[in-house]
């Protein structure tokens, strides 16, 4: 449930966009004093009260909104984990051509004033008034997204076959919700542990690559300064939110299917450190990657690429193309590796939704809701495959699964320590587990996590700044759009 797009997607480009070692320090601070308590918070509630993410909340009825909020926030991130998921299955399908089409520059897909480089190539021109791309950054942009960074003027039509991949998206997700809980939790061993096998098989290629120390150094030398600078914590919070899936309900909903007497206690101990390990992991592979990316295109670390969704799109396939022996295999399995994680993702947070729906209302048929769900998502996510999808995404990924997921997460721990009370709350993780919760859980939930979220949330709304996107302002009417999902879910 815990391993998945959050951790090899939407980690490593969270990390770069935050300066890399300035954001490691808070990230793994974040994790050990909010997302774990937090995670075990979410698997006690759902356990004792064996209810989804609405109901749960006749514990305290006043903020039985927050199940709804966490509802049209999960919608949002699984409408464009779908969209990675069409993406991973395009790549697995480029994969088997003769030349993996991101290892040359090709000519139709040049800009003006953009040059295009692959690892063999050897330019003696002068570059000053060049922007230098790699060929995966050409074959993604150009190639695959046709993609616009100015949204100004609109976002373009679905392309073919991108439409194509999140349809078969759709069906898979369709077909692996069909038999519900008991049977996604089966896939589930396979998501668990095939990643492991492709990420250190890439790290242990990364790793042999020139430049990949500088890389690595960029990852792991901590910025201090960075430390007071709240929204480099805001971002840690946020992305330990995608990491844990804590926050949107899910974890409520798959804990409700649990014995009264399951040991959850121990899983979130465990679960909590293999989801840090996994996120490290992915961010030694993808740094070391940029640091041969920045040692052939001559420029820092910082500057390879831009930061931004699709960064694993490019830095993932310029480390496949460094196979000498069938890079096609590996890049098959990895993209394999991606489609799997990404319906195990997205299985657990629909899977959160559908149990509201039906829930609410319970003479409904599941599969008929299921269908209706899937239908919905894809009409959704062909926003996503259009050449401006990567802004769009962008954006619905900063309101929809990080600012609306922070407040409603804020809202829950209060509610639960401070309304509900602490002290009936680990009453009943007593008398569930027979287990007396120490200290640590009492000053993270009852003190720690609501002081340092609010003083987080009342900071960064006091500074904030308007939306960019590849370093361009977003338009008005999309900056309001946002709002407007914002206010909807709270």
């Amino acid at each position: 449930m815990s391993v998945g797009l959050g951790n090899v997607w939407r980690f490593p480009y969270t990390a770069y966009a935050n300066g890399g070692g300035a954001f490691l320090i808070p990230y793994i601070i974040v994790l050990m004093l909010i997302g774990r308590p937090l995670y075990f918070m979410e698997l006690a509630m759902g356990q004792f009260s064996s209810a989804s993410s609405v109901k749960v909340w006749n514990m305290v009825p006043a903020v039985r909104g927050v199940g709804f909020g966490q509802v049209i926030g999960t919608a949002s991130v699984v409408s464009y984990y779908c969209c990675l998921i069409a993406l991973a299955l395009h790549y697995m399908g480029s994969s088997c051509q003769s030349v993996l089409p991101w290892t040359v520059c090709h000519p139709d897909l040049s800009e003006d004033n953009v040059l295009c480089i692959t690892s063999t190539t050897n330019t003696t021109q002068n570059t000053d008034n060049l922007t230098i791309i790699s060929a995966a950054e050409q074959y993604f942009k150009r190639g695959v997204l046709k993609s616009k960074d100015d949204i100004s003027d609109g976002i373009g039509m679905p392309d073919l076959q991108l439409t194509v991949c999140l349809a078969a998206c759709w069906v898979l997700l369709f077909f692996t919700l069909w038999k519900g809980v008991a049977s996604s939790g089966k896939v589930a061993y396979f998501t668990a542990i095939f990643p492991y096998v492709v990420l250190i098989t890439l790290l242990v290629r990364g790793l042999t690559l020139d430049g990949a120390m500088e890389g690595i150094m960029f990852y792991i030398t901590p910025k201090w300064s960075e430390l007071l600078n709240p929204k480099v914590w805001y971002a840690a919070v946020t992305q330990s939110f995608f990491s844990l899936s804590t926050g949107f309900g899910a974890l409520i909903t798959y804990s409700s299917y649990n014995d009264f007497r399951h040991n959850s206690y121990r899983d979130a101990l465990i679960i909590s450190v293999a989801d840090t390990l996994t996120s490290l992991l992915a961010g030694f592979v993808i740094f070391s990657i940029l640091g041969n990316l920045a040692f052939e295109l001559g420029v820092p670390v910082k500057d390879v690429v831009d930061s931004g969704p699709g960064l694993a799109f490019v830095s993932y396939p310029s480390a496949l193309a460094k196979f000498d022996f069938l890079p096609q295999l590996f890049s098959v399995l990895f993209f394999l590796m991606l489609v799997t994680l990404g319906l195990g993702s997205a299985t657990g947070l629909t899977s959160g939704i559908i149990a509201v729906v039906c829930d609410l209302n319970p003479k409904w048929n599941k599969t008929v809701v299921t269908g209706i769900i899937c239908i919905a998502g894809f009409g959704i996510g062909l926003v996503y495959v259009t050449p401006g999808g990567q802004a769009i995404l962008a954006l619905v990924d900063f309101f929809g699964g990080g600012f609306i997921i922070f407040v409603l997460a804020m809202v829950e721990v209060l509610a639960v320590s401070w309304i509900y009370g602490l002290k009936r709350f680990t009453s009943d993780i007593k008398f569930m587990l027979n287990v007396s919760v120490g200290i640590y859980w009492k000053f993270c939930w009852g003190i720690f996590i609501p002081v340092s979220l609010l003083g987080i949330f009342i900071y960064f709304l006091a500074t904030y700044t308007p939306l960019t996107y590849q370093g361009q302002l977003y338009p008005k009417s999309a900056e309001y759009a946002g709002y407007i999902l914002t206010i909807v879910a709270l």
